[in-house]
């Protein structure tokens, strides 16, 4: 005989404890892509060096379990030469609204910059990939980016600025 406690499953219970995520929409905030060889006649035969930078943001919404997440990406692509000219630049900053539950508060902040990111991440690779095409280029692929790291790198930055701070 199996015993319940009081009618209710406790894989029920941990079921629904458990975190969950629903991206409700998705949208490009703003982007601007600048085809500097184009405008200067330069040859597409050079050999580019991209450079990546980006940078997270996230915020409450009015409704209720519902945040922004903002994904900014610079992307600059020079030539490979003693002197180096710029190709391009592309900047994107791209967003998620996504409802979340079940998640203590301690933990929403790293949820928010790491697990949200990952998710739409495919979106701006395909949108960075497409417009680098469309520009004139061979699509830029982005290598899949490591959200835990880039977020584990932010707190460090922000505790080394925080004595600076306070003196």
């Amino acid at each position: 005989m199996t015993e319940t406690n009081g009618g209710t499953n406790p894989a029920d219970k941990a079921q629904a404890a458990l975190p969950r995520m629903q991206i409700l929409g998705q949208f490009i905030r703003d982007m601007s892509f600048e085809n500097i060889a184009a405008q200067k006649a330069m040859s597409n035969t050079v050999q580019p060096d991209v450079q990546v930078q980006v940078a997270l943001d996230a915020r409450k919404r009015d409704s209720e379990d519902q945040f922004d997440v903002i994904m900014k990406l610079k992307i600059e692509s020079k030539s490979k030469e003693e002197t180096p000219q710029p190709l391009f630049l592309l900047e994107l900053e791209y967003g998620g609204i996504f409802k979340v539950d079940n998640i203590q508060p301690e933990q929403l902040h790293p949820y928010l910059l790491i697990e949200c990111p990952r998710m739409i991440f495919p979106f701006v690779r395909r949108i960075v990939s497409d417009i680098t095409r469309d520009g004139g280029y061979p699509p830029l692929n982005l290598e899949t980016i490591d959200f835990l790291g880039l977020y584990r790198q932010s707190l460090a930055q922000r505790q080394q600025q925080a004595p600076k701070a306070d003196a």
